[in-house]
């Protein structure tokens, strides 16, 4: 083991022990961190395991004062040496990931991260941990942060979660856990995809509001499907214009100076719900996107719903609702705990992540008397005002104040592909075995 990885390992057990020890605002800021981004409650992960993650993040992301951990371990290190305290500040881009092992080294490994698809050689900075990991084996996905070192290579940091080597089906739902549970660090490692997927957002909220007419809709949800369908067509077409179609080409043509089958077009043609001609210049196309649109499908409940409503926002996305209407009934009813179920549907609202800020606020905006009102009473809470203890109410239910990137976001095109695949071989095994079809979007919950 080089001296610098046997260096960051006696600087990182030190950082943990500043922080383990403290006292007073660090050690608050520390539980409080830990409370707010716990998901025990999924039993996705160990529970030691993830305290120890989340300790890792705390280093890096925790806030106190406007200082990370990391900035109050320097200040009060008075004598370490330039070359060490550039070392800790490096840890500063430390990143969780979930990562295929590509290659192994005898003092390490070579990572890609899935999410981004970028590579990595990382490093266990302890023999222990590197003899505990010669058990993994290529492919192995592994859920963990990795800290710089130098130029060259990365070290492991914290602890390493390996989830076996997975087929697509099971890798693609790894991702969706992933995207759910550490949404802030999707693109943590090319914030050019993050910014393309922000941007997507935007674009998305504009074609809404072009193709429907307004930013909120209600109708059956038979007659959504239909709409959502001539929706998704419409913005299909609208991005493989910006990547100039040529729809003078026969498919024939078009295929052999693409290099690929008709077969294969007409393939990803189906999956994005566009014409075999349309996707054809996609193989073609000098400036191939980075992003993929994923397809929008509606649940059976949503298609079945005798009224449906979405409402869409250039940051937090769209929601879909097929209780909105009946809610809002609620609020200019006096005598809404006479209603069958009123209750229910009121901490369904709260409960529910789907309901997120946006809609509360919006709610907050058309009814804000009604609205008080309703919660005073449900909450019992006589005092209870919007404007003061709302978000503290909303928080409790952990739901975030701030938008989050939205299912309806693009996603990278390797993510694509792997998704379009993972669905075709669980339909496939459908298929053979008589069950019902699970349908996945977005990031293949």
């Amino acid at each position: 083991m080089d001296k610098i990885l046997d260096r960051s390992r006696q600087l990182k057990q030190n950082l943990v022990e500043f922080v383990l020890e403290s006292e007073g605002d660090l050690a608050v800021a520390l539980e409080s961190y830990v409370a707010a981004n716990s998901h025990a409650q999924n039993k996705l992960y160990d529970t030691t395991y993830e305290r120890k993650l989340l300790i890792d993040s705390f280093l890096t992301e925790g806030k106190v004062r406007g200082q990370t951990p990391i900035d109050l371990f320097l200040a009060n290190q008075s004598d370490l040496s330039e070359s060490d305290r550039n070392l800790v500040k490096k840890w500063q881009n430390s990143f969780l990931g979930l990562f295929a092992v590509q290659e192994i080294l005898p003092d390490g490994f070579e990572l890609m991260n899935w999410l981004t698809a970028k590579h990595y050689t990382v490093k266990p900075n302890d023999s222990r941990a590197l003899a505990q990991m010669a058990k993994f084996k290529n492919g192995e996905i592994l859920l963990t942060r990795i800290s710089p070192i130098n130029d060259d290579y990365w070290m492991f940091s914290g602890p390493c979660l390996p989830l076996g080597n997975l087929g697509k089906p099971k890798l693609a739902v790894a991702i969706g856990n992933f995207k759910d549970l550490h949404k802030k660090h999707l693109y943590s490692d090319a914030p050019d995809l993050l910014e393309e997927a922000w941007r997507s957002v935007e674009q998305y909220h504009q074609d809404f509001l072009d193709f429907f007419g307004s930013d909120e809709v209600t109708m059956p949800g038979y007659q959504l499907n239909k709409k959502f369908t001539e929706f998704q067509e419409v913005i299909t077409k609208k991005r493989l214009a910006a990547i100039g179609i040529d729809d003078s080409k026969s498919l024939e043509e078009i295929a052999k100076e693409a290099g690929v089958s008709q077969e294969e077009i007409a393939k990803t043609a189906k999956e994005l719900g566009a014409d075999s001609q349309q996707i054809s210049q996609l193989f073609q196309s000098q400036g191939k996107p980075k992003m993929m649109l994923p397809k929008v499908e509606l649940p059976d409940n949503i298609k079945k719903a005798e009224q449906v409503t979405v409402i869409a926002h250039p940051r937090w996305g769209q929601v879909i609702l097929p209780t909105y209407t009946r809610f809002k009934s609620f609020l200019v009813t006096e005598d809404w705990q006479n209603i069958p179920n009123g209750d229910k549907l009121i901490r369904k609202y709260l409960e529910d992540p789907e309901v997120n800020v946006f809609v509360w606020n919006r709610l907050t905006k058309e009814y804000p008397t009604e609205l008080e009102k309703l919660l005073q009473k449900y909450l019992k809470r006589p005092n209870f005002k919007l404007e003061n203890d709302l978000n503290a109410i909303l928080q409790k239910y952990k739901k975030p104040l701030e938008p989050e990137l939205s299912e309806i976001a693009s996603v990278p095109i390797h993510l694509h592909n792997l998704f379009q695949e993972a669905i075709a071989e669980v339909d496939k095994s459908n298929s053979k075995s008589k069950t019902p079809k699970n349908k996945t979007k977005g990031f293949a919950k």
